[in-house]
């Protein structure tokens, strides 16, 4: 299962020559898994932060198009493996059916002291029906 929200391209989102600045990508990003996992996982970033936090240790991420400022991008949030406290998701833009760009991302559950925990079972049973089933993996990491 997918899970998406739409972003306008604002002035504050570009360059002078009018496309997204990259770096910008990185809080679209952001902002979609915020808005993820509030939505889906019921754990509100300003409550989930208080006691433990989900940092991103890896992305990576490949610009196939550029986007330019007006432009309405469908930014979507894709679980694709669980582990024991990290998660992998895709994050993807599309316009006008052209994808913009794809990442890759792995997060991590941990505490407020920053060490790995597994996640709570109420989100690991979100995430575990969201994965599809080709792609499900359980290990320790």
């Amino acid at each position: 299962m997918t899970f998406s929200v739409t972003q306008k391209v604002l002035f504050k989102h570009c360059d002078p020559a009018g496309i997204v600045f990259y770096p910008r990508y990185f809080e679209m990003i952001n902002d979609a898994v915020e808005a993820y996992f509030a939505e889906v996982l019921h754990l509100p970033f300003e409550d989930l932060h208080k006691t433990h936090g989900v940092p991103t240790v890896k992305i990576s991420n490949e610009f196939r198009a550029a986007s330019r400022h007006g432009d309405l991008l469908t930014i979507t949030v894709e679980p694709v493996r669980l582990g024991g406290s990290s998660l992998d998701m895709t994050v993807s833009a599309t316009c006008k059916k052209e994808v913009r760009f794809e990442a890759h991302l792995t997060l991590v559950y941990v505490t407020s002291a920053m060490r790995p925990v597994r996640w709570p079972e109420a989100a690991r049973d979100i995430l575990t029906a969201q994965i599809k089933p080709a792609l499900k993996e359980v290990s320790n990491g």
